[in-house]
């Protein structure tokens, strides 16, 4: 006589439930920042396609020009209500710290990105922007030099608040992670994660700390916003680029001279100031 068939047995999945910790810190720039956003004039021409350019559009038309490339590299808030006019991504701070894990015993760079993130898309950034102008090598094949102009931040700070899962990570965790990638990783451009540059470097500091408070005194929206459109160059070679460029251009009658800001009783006067592009 044959068998009954006997019901399958039942597994039974204990899951734990998992809970998540949060920690903000303050943070303040050791090393100057350098935005890198793309323009909007490179993301259309990317969506539409910018086509080859003949000649007499080349010469109809400035290669840079260094006002709008500086203004275009920066992260902004719109409106008048935000504490800052200058954000930064916060995954740059989130792969900062996996990064930083590759270096660190008892951390792994797969888990930090599944077991931490940074709250918010953006991290609204406190400090006065300037001009900067470098020599950059293009990704061709010939490595043709170029310009590239970019906004960076001497002075900067923000808050970052953190979220992490608990039982894995802990606050302690975090604090470490962050201290080392202010150390190891960086954020913007030409980083120390790079390996080249140093620039992004930061330090966690107190909320009371007497650099960040001044940085957030000075460095909020307003001046931003003047910053941005009274620009002041960097250094020097970035003042001597400028110099030759806005001379060049009024020769040769191609647009009015640019602008920079009026005397900062911080830093050395520059060479001369000019009306606005």
């Amino acid at each position: 006589m044959a068998k009954k068939p006997t019901a399958a047995a039942v597994t039974e999945y204990d899951i734990l439930r998992i809970s998540r910790g949060e920690f903000t810190a303050h943070i303040v720039g050791e090393m100057p920042l350098i935005f890198n956003r793309m323009a909007e004039k490179a993301k259309r021409d990317l969506l539409l396609g910018g086509g080859r350019k003949t000649a007499a559009d080349r010469a109809q038309n400035l290669k840079h020009n260094p006002p709008e490339e500086y203004r275009a590299s920066v992260y902004r808030n719109s409106g008048n209500d935000c504490a800052t006019r200058l954000r930064f991504p916060a995954p740059g701070f989130k792969g900062g710290m996996s990064t930083a894990a590759l270096d660190l015993p008892g951390a792994k760079k797969s888990e930090v990105g599944r077991l931490v993130w940074v709250v918010g898309t953006h991290v609204d950034l406190y400090g006065i922007p300037e001009l900067k102008m470098d020599v950059v090598r293009s990704a061709d094949i010939n490595k043709t030099p170029d310009i590239r102009t970019r906004a960076i931040v001497p002075h900067w700070a923000c808050s970052v608040t953190i979220r992490f899962i608990e039982g894995k990570l802990n606050t302690t965790s975090i604090i470490n992670l962050l201290h080392a990638s202010g150390l190891i990783s960086g954020i913007g451009d030409f980083r120390q994660e790079k390996g080249k540059g140093n620039y992004g470097q930061f330090r966690l500091c107190d909320p009371d700390d007497a650099e960040y408070l001044q940085i957030k005194k000075t460095g909020g929206r307003a001046a931003q916003d003047e910053a941005l459109q009274h620009y002041r160059c960097y250094d020097e070679e970035t003042q001597e680029l400028i110099d030759w460029f806005s001379a060049e251009i009024i020769r040769l009658g191609r647009a009015p001279a640019v602008e920079t800001s009026g005397d900062d009783p911080d830093k050395k006067p520059t060479k001369r100031t000019r009306k606005a592009a």
